[in-house]
């Protein structure tokens, strides 16, 4: 390696630093003949931070390569090690090499250290992304994390659906670059939900035997109580928790949401006690809950995961559970075997339909805002054109955003632009720049190997034979709130087949 070479690549980088340091502090000192002089120096700052975005993250890829470079090297430059102690310690003394160039701990070392082998070695197409600039160190991250558990066909398989355009079916909707890298970690999470080659219903039942309640002290006398749960119970209790909070809220009420969801939670836990409930029993959750679930898996004909509304994919098993402690209502949903979107809910009408809404939920899932995770049951369903600029009350024209973005419109000039039938608003900020929103990743569902002789339909030969939308061919997906009901035999899933839209 020339030394010399490297000494003036940073010398360069340096320089080119305090260049655009200076441009920055320097934008707005003096009298300008610019037409817009704070609107150039507004533009000027957006554009440097999304050039300085991308040089993070071209440097952390050098970062990591450095990295995995010298551990490789200084393996070689070792002796043989003669035991397992002899190559534990040689792995510590690399490990606390690292640490202290960076002056940070050896465990963030050590992390660095793992997390630079898996680019280098089986992440290749993360890296190159890291490398252009156009992911994050964070997204970087979200994915080694998701692949770690998974084999190399695997892990090649989860990279290249996101990352590879040529893929045989690639990510829709945003980048992964363009989405906040908690949202990505989120839809990375869920593809590797349903492709895993252990059925989630195994790992699911690995997981629920760690349940647990743990207990952190904090500062100022304060406290952390975290509780492991199965999602759908989780899920319950976080819904049920809101509602009550938000039914608190009022004029007369102080305590912001937060502090009022932590104060129902104790409050219920306090005053409840464990009087009635039976030895590992835990009551079914009861606040609303949205659930789609493929009609086969319903059934018990696969085991495809269901989608769990503000949390992911659940074990089909989980959501057969909810649905025999069972749903007031379900809606019937289509969706196209060539690609899993929805198809069709209701009917359209002047007045935004309850069937709308459930609608608007299933194709955005949250907030549409970009990098907005609020999957709460209140989001407002929205005009993207008002009604008196000639706005239709169609699914086109209809958003659900967050109160907080809802208000952002009203507020500002950030603008929704155009919606589809399958892909949410993007949005246009005041200063021009356009932003896409995150899309629904949907797949078509899994239909089961004994499909006639479990309905009695006729032979279906392939995907190719299966008309668009025509019942009873069409995979479903059902959505169910208020879980209290009765589980679906086959005469049921004859009828919501056939059943009129």
């Amino acid at each position: 390696m020339d030394g010399g070479a490297v000494v003036g690549a940073f010398d360069a980088i340096e320089a080119a630093i305090a260049v655009l340091t200076a441009e920055v502090a320097d934008s707005g000192a003096g009298p300008s003949s610019a037409p817009d002089p704070l609107g150039g120096l507004a533009h000027g700052c957006l554009d440097i931070l999304a050039r300085v975005s991308r040089s993070e993250a071209q440097m952390a890829a050098l970062k990591a390569a450095a990295a995995a470079t010298y551990t490789e090297t200084a393996a070689s430059l070792a002796s043989p090690v003669a035991s397992a102690q002899d190559a534990a310690a040689r792995e510590m003394s690399v490990t606390a090499e690292v640490a202290c160039v960076l002056t940070i701990g050896e465990r963030a070392a050590g992390a660095l250290l793992d997390q630079a082998h898996a680019l280098t070695t089986t992440l290749p197409l993360t890296l190159s992304a890291l490398q252009a600039g156009s992911i994050s160190w964070q997204h970087a991250r979200a994915m080694i994390d998701e692949a770690a558990c998974l084999d190399p066909v695997g892990a090649g398989a989860l990279e290249a659906h996101f990352l590879d355009p040529e893929a045989p079916h690639p990510a829709r909707g945003c980048p992964p670059g363009e989405l906040p890298a908690s949202r990505f970690r989120h839809k990375a999470r869920t593809w590797r939900e349903r492709h895993h080659a252990e059925s989630i219903e195994k790992r699911h039942a690995k997981g629920a035997l760690d349940r647990r309640v743990e207990y952190t002290p904090d500062h100022d006398g304060m406290a952390w109580l975290s509780v492991y749960l199965p999602a759908a119970t989780a899920n319950g209790i976080w819904n049920r928790t809101t509602a009550v909070a938000r039914g608190l809220q009022g004029p007369d009420e102080s305590r912001t949401l937060p502090q009022l969801r932590a104060d129902v939670l104790a409050a219920g836990v306090l005053s409840t006690g464990s009087a009635g409930m039976r030895p590992g029993h835990v009551p079914p959750p009861r606040a609303q809950v949205l659930v789609t679930v493929p009609v086969f898996s319903l059934l018990g004909a696969t085991d495809e995961p269901a989608m769990l509304d503000g949390y992911g994919p659940i074990p089909a098993s989980m959501a057969r559970g909810l649905v025999a402690n069972g749903a007031d209502s379900f809606y019937r949903v289509l969706v196209d075997p060539r690609d899993g979107a929805p198809l069709e809910i209701g009917r359209t009408s002047y007045r935004l339909t309850k069937a709308m809404r459930n609608w608007l939920r299933l194709r955005d899932g949250k907030c549409p805002f970009p990098g907005c995770s609020n999957h709460s049951l209140d989001n407002e369903a929205d005009h993207l054109l008002a009604w008196h600029k000639g706005g239709t009350t169609g699914i086109n024209n209809l958003g659900q955003p967050c109160p907080k973005h809802h208000r952002l419109k009203h507020a500002s000039t950030w603008t929704p632009t155009a919606a589809a039938k399958n892909e949410p608003p993007g949005w246009t900020s005041p200063s021009g720049r356009h932003y896409r929103s995150e899309q629904q990743d949907w797949e078509p569902p899994n239909w089961p190997r004994n499909l006639k002789r479990t309905l009695n339909l006729p032979a279906l030969n392939s995907e190719k034979q299966l008309p668009h939308s025509t019942p009873p061919y069409a995979p479903c997906r059902h959505s169910y709130f208020e879980h209290a009901g009765q589980t679906l035999g086959e005469d049921s899933l004859q009828q919501f087949l056939h059943a009129d839209a």
